[in-house]
């Protein structure tokens, strides 16, 4: 594996888990790794690693990369993750890709087993984090979740210095709370992502707003307001090919 600067693709909603027969998402994340068949490690803490979530990511990857999951919540695991060889495991890989579901009980599982140091650590050497919903929210500073209900604001792991609100189209009320927090200053400036639009940052700042959909669109929102940001959209002609090059 070469080392890449820090990259993390924050998905507001899609890939295999929400867009079935559309894998311009997955794909783009694939070729910004720069690895002919890459290892790619699933992390699905989010869903209390459900064993459907587990299956439907091998049936989506096993054919293009070198597949293996992390379990938080079982004995075993997790496939090529053993007992006391997790960090190892991690450090090696070229993308971690992390599921949805809760971004609390991720956050906690998380920080209880160490696991938020080994990805910050990850994230350093160049290994790509990506993920969806609680798989984006997680890397952020701050974020809003509604989850568990109405929407609130929680603490990410503070990897990207800015606020985050995923399915910025499909819920409403959602995006309500994240414009409020930023106008009232209880949240810092950050960014929203309409399900199908994905933030790819390099270091710590967006270097490009993608889709896999053609009018899925993405945001920076700050006390000013909100401002559209250029999408492109992945389905055009040889634009996925681009990520291995950034």
């Amino acid at each position: 594996m070469s080392i890449r600067p820090p990259q993390i693709v924050a998905f507001g909603g899609g890939g295999f888990s929400m867009e079935a027969g559309n894998p311009l998402l997955d794909d783009y994340v694939l070729a910004a790794t720069g690895a002919d068949r890459p290892k790619v490690c699933f992390v699905p803490t989010a869903s209390g690693d459900a064993d459907h979530y587990v299956v439907r990511f091998y049936r989506a990857f096993a054919a293009v990369a070198e597949c293996s999951h992390v379990s938080l919540f079982r004995r075993d695991k997790g496939a090529g993750a053993v007992e006391g060889d997790l960090e190892r495991h991690l450090l090696d890989q070229d993308l971690i890709y992390v599921g949805g579901g809760s971004v609390l009980s991720l956050l906690g599982a998380w920080r209880a087993h160490g696991l938020d140091q080994t990805l910050k650590r990850a994230w350093r050497r160049g290994v790509l984090l990506c993920g969806l919903s609680a798989g984006s929210l997680c890397w952020f500073s701050e974020a809003v979740t509604a989850f568990h209900g109405p929407p609130e604001p929680v603490r990410g792991l503070g990897l990207l210095p800015h606020s985050n609100c995923v399915h910025y189209d499909g819920e409403a009320a959602r995006g309500e709370v994240f414009r409020d927090l930023i106008a009232t200053g209880r949240m810092r400036a950050g960014y929203a992502a309409q399900d199908g639009a994905a933030l790819h940052f390099e270091g710590r700042e967006l270097l490009r707003a993608v889709s896999s959909r053609p009018q899925a669109r993405a945001f920076r929102v700050s006390a000013d307001g909100e401002h559209a940001l250029a999408v492109e959209y992945l389905g055009a002609p040889k634009l996925a090919a681009a990520a291995a090059a950034a």
